[in-house]
């Protein structure tokens, strides 16, 4: 087998066999490939498409590059969640505990922030003492005696799609549906979980900016899942605008604990309660969404959820008085207002450009070697849709880089649009894609 042969035929668009498949991921990983023959590949999958089969060949061997985590030790049906990522996106820290509190095995590996996008190890790190390593068997132990655990991801997990992601960012390979569902699900796939909830975010904000392509996304996530034999449901969702209200770690973490105590933004507890809602039914805590939803609500009410929270953090080695006085969690030496210059209504949050803005401040990093700043941030005080007047605050920036201030005004100034018109809110469900079909909302 010659890799030349494999790109001329997926070059003249005709569909590689399993053996193909295999013996380009295999060769790639060991380094028996050369970067030029694998970016032609990549280019030639590019333009011409692969199709079902194909992408869950490409996934099944990307998979099974590296470590398979095993987690059969953990009793019941476990319930990943992943997000394709976005500005604000709490939702990980809320979910965890929340779902756990429901009684469904939350055994979770998360990654660091890169860019905009912030991570969730990098989030839980702002709470001091907390511990994002751990051995296997103590990660299991975690997770059977309390039903959560969360750490980073092992280099081990699908390596292959470390390797061929690295190279799709700078041969432009990236923008494609079956290259992005499978390097996401080979390593759901590969991280042990029995059932996996996605959410699939659209809009300026996110990895996907059309509607239509993210629905093609959720729907081919989904179908890999259950072609792998896992119990897979996506909800495509808005990131138009920020999600919540905090951009950049301990403030978030500060809002997921306001969340859990039911006193969250209505945008962020709407989805995590619906996230929630189906990890509880795959999780078979619940036998209709509509139980599985309530069940999640009353413990969101009770407080339950967030005494998980508090129970998670102590466990993974965390000071919980931070979590009973959030004013112990990391802040900036310098707290400044961006203020409405005239009256009206938030028209447009382009939540790239806010992302971006709470990058500058210290909140993101640029590369995974970037030390970020867990205190910066910014807090919207405004959403679309909500009424403003001239002088009034939109929002606060955190941060201990003063001479970025200017600058990111700048950047508000255009990201954020004030309208004299009523501004109409955009739906945050959008679509619920499942294995029997595509219910558009």
């Amino acid at each position: 087998m010659r890799m030349y042969d494999i790109i001329s035929k997926k070059r003249d668009g005709l569909e590689l066999s399993e053996g193909e498949i295999n013996y380009f991921v295999e060769g790639y990983t060991r380094e028996n490939i050369p970067d030029y023959q694998a970016s032609a590949l990549l280019m030639a999958i590019f333009l011409r498409g692969m199709n079902k089969n194909e992408t869950v060949k490409l996934t099944k061997a990307m998979m099974h590059s590296g470590e398979i985590v095993d987690l059969s030790a953990i009793k019941g049906i476990k319930v990943d969640k992943h997000s394709t990522g976005g500005v604000g996106d709490t939702t990980t820290l809320v979910l965890a505990p929340l779902v756990a509190s429901c009684g469904v095995p939350i055994a979770k590996m998360s990654g660091r922030g890169l860019g905009h996008t912030g991570g969730t190890i990098d989030k839980l790190e702002s709470i001091k003492g907390f511990k994002t390593e751990m051995s296997i068997a103590d990660f299991v132990n975690n997770v059977n005696r309390y039903k959560i655990a969360v750490i980073g991801q092992t280099k081990d997990v699908a390596p292959a799609d470390k390797k061929i992601y690295a190279l799709r960012d700078v041969t432009a390979t990236v923008d494609n549906i079956s290259l992005i569902a499978s390097s996401i699900m080979s390593k759901k796939l590969a991280a042990g979980s029995d059932a996996i909830v996605l959410d699939v975010k659209v809009g300026s904000g996110a990895f996907m900016k059309d509607i239509n392509n993210a629905i093609e996304l959720a729907n081919e996530m989904v179908e890999i899942g259950h072609e792998m034999g896992r119990n897979t449901i996506a909800l495509v969702t808005d990131m138009d605008q920020p999600l919540g209200f905090a951009i950049g770690n301990a403030l978030e973490v500060k809002e997921a604990i306001s969340t859990l105590k039911g006193e969250g933004p209505e945008d962020l507890t709407k989805l995590c309660i619906y996230l929630g809602a189906y990890m509880v039914l795959l999780g078979k805590k619940a036998k209709t969404f509509e139980e599985a939803k309530e069940t999640i609500i009353n413990k969101l009410k009770s407080g339950l959820a967030f005494e998980k929270f508090k129970e998670f953090i102590k466990i993974q080695g965390g000071d919980a008085e931070v979590i009973e006085n959030t004013e112990l969690l990391p802040k900036a030496q310098y707290v400044y207002n961006f203020i409405a210059e005239e009256d009206g209504y938030i028209e447009h949050m382009k939540a790239d450009d806010i992302g971006n803005a709470s990058m500058k401040l210290g909140a993101g990093r640029l590369d995974l070697k970037t030390k970020i700043d867990l205190s910066a941030g910014i807090v919207l005080k405004k959403k679309v849709g909500d009424t403003v007047e001239k002088n009034e605050v939109i929002a606060e920036l955190h941060t201990n880089k003063q001479s970025k201030v200017s600058e990111v005004q700048d950047v508000l100034k255009k990201a954020i649009k004030i309208s004299k018109n009523p501004a109409k809110r955009q739906k945050l469900i959008k679509a619920i894609v499942k294995s029997d079909g595509i219910k558009r909302l």
